[in-house]
C-alpha cells in the first residue's frame, strides 16, 4: 500500500434538508462519522492513544450517541480503535513489536494473494481494479492524502477478493487498516514513499498471469512501508475538538 501522510482531509458533503435527504442522511450518519474519524486518524489529527469521548463526538457530528457507538464499533472491527470497558474508546497504538508483526503478516498473505489472483483475474476485475487506481490518483492530485491512503487499501483488499480466498479477505481487512495506522504513527516522512505507478505495474503483472513478477512487485511495494517507519517515534496526543474544528466551521458557514 502506498504511503501517503499529510494533514489534509476531505470534508464530506452535507445533505440538503428535505424529507428524502433527511432520511438518507440519517441512514448514512454512522458511515459519515466512521469516515470522519478514520480520516482523522489517517491524517494524523487524531494520534494513537487519543481518547474518543462519545459525548464530545455526538456534539461534534450532531448525531446520536447510538450512531457514534456504531461508528466506533466498526473502527474497532478494523482494529484502529480499541474499546475498553469502563474506560471508553481510544485510537489504537500498536507497539513497535506488534507493528512489525502486523507488517510481516500482511507481507506473507499478500504474496499468496497475488499468486492466486494471477489465475483468477478476469477482464471485469481488471477494469474494477484500474478504476480504484484512478480514484487513488485523483485523491493524490487533490492533495487529499488520507483518502488516497484509504483508496490504496481498497485496491489491495479488492485483489484479495479477486484471489477468491475468504480467510485472506477477512485477515487483510484488519491488517490493511492497521497498516494505515502504523504508517501515520511511525512514518518518518523522509525520502520518496513509493512510485505512484506501482499499483498499475502490479495490476499489469496480475493481468498477464505472471506469478513471479507479481510477487516480486508486491514484495517491493510493501517493503517501502517498513523502510519508511521509525519505530522510536512517540506521537503526540490530540484534542478532539481541535481535530475536528473544520466541522464547526462548515456548520457555521
Amino acid at each position: 500500500m502506498c504511503h501517503f501522510w499529510c494533514r489534509h482531509i476531505a470534508i464530506l458533503p452535507t445533505e440538503v434538508a428535505n424529507p428524502v435527504a433527511s432520511s438518507t442522511a440519517n441512514e448514512n450518519a454512522p458511515m459519515d462519522a466512521y469516515r470522519q474519524l478514520f480520516d482523522g486518524i489517517l491524517s494524523q489529527r487524531l494520534a494513537p492513544g487519543t481518547k474518543l469521548n462519545e459525548v464530545e463526538l455526538t456534539q461534534l457530528f450532531s448525531v446520536s450517541r447510538t450512531l457514534i457507538r456504531q461508528a466506533l464499533q466498526r473502527l474497532q472491527l478494523e482494529q484502529v480503535v480499541e474499546i475498553h470497558k469502563n474506560r471508553g474508546a481510544f485510537v489504537a497504538a500498536p507497539s513497535p513489536d506488534v507493528a512489525e508483526q502486523i507488517l510481516f503478516a500482511r507481507h506473507t498473505i499478500e504474496l499468496a494473494v497475488v499468486k492466486l489472483a494471477c489465475h483468477r483475474c478476469k477482464l471485469t476485475d481488471v477494469l474494477k481494479l484500474q478504476y480504484m487506481i484512478d480514484l487513488e490518483q485523483s485523491a493524490i492530485n487533490q492533495g487529499d492524502m488520507a483518502t488516497a491512503l484509504r483508496r490504496s487499501g481498497e485496491f489491495h483488499l479488492q485483489l484479495a477478493i479477486v484471489a477468491g480466498n475468504q480467510p485472506f479477505v477477512h485477515a487483510l481487512r484488519g491488517l490493511i487498516s492497521q497498516t494505515s495506522l502504523i504508517i501515520t504513527m511511525y512514518n518518518h516522512g523522509g525520502g520518496n514513499a513509493c512510485a505512484r505507478d506501482e499499483h498499475s505495474q502490479l495490476l499489469e503483472a496480475v493481468k498477464q498471469g505472471d506469478e513471479d513478477q507479481s510477487q516480486k512487485l508486491m514484495a517491493h511495494h510493501l517493503g517501502h512501508i517498513a523502510a519508511s517507519c521509525d519505530f522510536t517515534q512517540s506521537p503526540q496526543m490530540a484534542n478532539l475538538k481541535g481535530a475536528f474544528a473544520h466541522l464547526e466551521q462548515v456548520q457555521q458557514a
